[in-house]
């Protein structure tokens, strides 16, 4: 099999395809309950104050706070009660010096009260109470547009909605938003190898079951897009090419797993007017990108890591997505050494602040994948990083 005359260095690669990907126009409105993990397709302005108007942020009594400066436990002021509401209703009665007005959590405020005093600081007595300490202007009230304020940008386009996203929304009084167009991406897996179903003879004889399709399927809905499977295709260099032009035709990005070298059975690489073959990154150097398609390894553990270095930053440029990598810092259990000249993709499992390095090696060890829960980078330029040094963890 001939060898790559020439690597891309990783960050070359990624700059080259990125500028080839164009984000999608399309947007769609969906309701707030189907729109968990889609992208924000327009900046979010409230058309409201939040909360609507001054409210009771405790249970208690709505009074004039000078009424009761003079309160102490062992001197109490008297104050009339002259109206009782709870969350939902509203006092016609207006507080004038000496009365207040009972009320729950959450009650709009009545004309003429600035505060509220907490009912466990009153002795009642009939229609009386006898506050026991006094109260500030503006004490246990929650003002109106406290929250958001008529006009503010709440959320901004690119955001990818979480369920406090949609809460929001909702109190602001929106039934649907708007999102970005789920690209739709073809998924294409290669090789005579490989089988859908079970077959213990089979798999004996040579086969192996086929686990690349079931993986991008997922890692596509988890970025944004909606999956279309071509099947599984065999080394035929007609097929493939069929395959290949129909899914570019018919999808906003292509993904082919398989092909991606230069072996006598190698044919997806042919079909694509190529901006780079061959990567610094391990695993998976072999990928190759252009025409709006990703020309992968066959190997689950390559495609993995082909995938997040890769193909996830091509779906969150499609849809404009923000913020779409959770990276937290961590220290190294363990000493991790790299070649100069390669980027290694890393699996590691992250906890409590701590990162072990998976130590199963090889790109078709699926198992490594579930072992972990994150990567590090290790950039050409070094040798790897030390035991107890902290690094970046790219968490999946």
């Amino acid at each position: 099999m001939r060898e790559f005359k020439k690597l891309t260095p990783y960050r070359e690669a990624l700059r080259l395809m990125l500028g080839d990907i164009e984000e999608i126009g399309d947007a769609e409105e969906v309701p707030l309950d189907k729109a968990l993990g889609r992208v924000l397709a327009e900046d979010m302005v409230s058309p409201i104050d939040s909360p609507p108007f001054d409210r009771a942020a405790v249970d208690g009594y709505a009074l004039r706070a000078e009424d009761t400066f003079q309160a102490r436990e062992y001197r109490p002021v008297e104050i009339r009660v002259i109206d009782e509401i709870v969350a939902g209703e509203e006092s016609n009665a207006r507080v004038q010096p000496g009365t207040a007005v009972k009320l729950t959590t959450g009650a709009k405020i009545p004309d003429g009260a600035n505060a509220v005093l907490m009912q466990e600081m009153a002795e009642r007595d009939g229609d009386i109470i006898r506050v026991l300490r006094p109260v500030a202007p503006g004490q246990n009230v929650a003002f109106a547009g406290e929250d958001v304020k008529k006009g503010e940008l709440v959320l901004r386009k690119g955001q990818i909605l979480r369920p406090q996203d949609l809460a929001l929304l909702k109190s602001l009084g929106f039934k649907t938003v708007g999102v970005k167009r789920k690209p739709l991406v073809g998924i294409i897996v290669t090789g005579d190898e490989l089988i859908e179903e079970f077959d213990e003879g089979a798999l004996k004889a040579g086969k192996i079951l086929d686990s690349n399709s079931v993986m991008l399927k997922g890692l596509v809905r988890q970025y944004f897009g909606e999956p279309k499977f071509y099947g599984l295709i065999p080394d035929d260099e007609e097929r493939i090419g069929e395959t290949i032009k129909k899914a570019r035709e018919e999808c906003d990005l292509v993904l082919v797993t398989g092909g991606s070298a230069f072996g006598d059975k190698d044919f997806a690489h042919r079909f694509v007017n190529l901006l780079f073959h061959g990567t610094t990154i391990k695993p998976g150097r072999p990928i190759g990108y252009g025409d709006r398609t990703f020309v992968m390894s066959g190997y689950p553990a390559a495609v993995f890591a082909q995938f997040h270095l890769y193909v996830k930053h091509a779906l969150a440029k499609l849809v404009g997505a923000r913020e779409y990598e959770v990276r937290v810092r961590a220290k190294l259990v363990e000493r991790v050494p790299s070649q100069l000249g390669r980027y290694e993709f890393v699996k590691v499992h992250y906890e409590n602040g701590k990162a072990r390095p998976i130590r199963k090696k090889g790109s078709g060890i699926i198992s490594s994948l579930v072992e972990s829960n994150g990567y590090i980078g290790i950039p050409e330029d070094s040798e790897g990083y030390l035991e107890g040094e902290e690094v970046w963890v790219t968490l999946y």
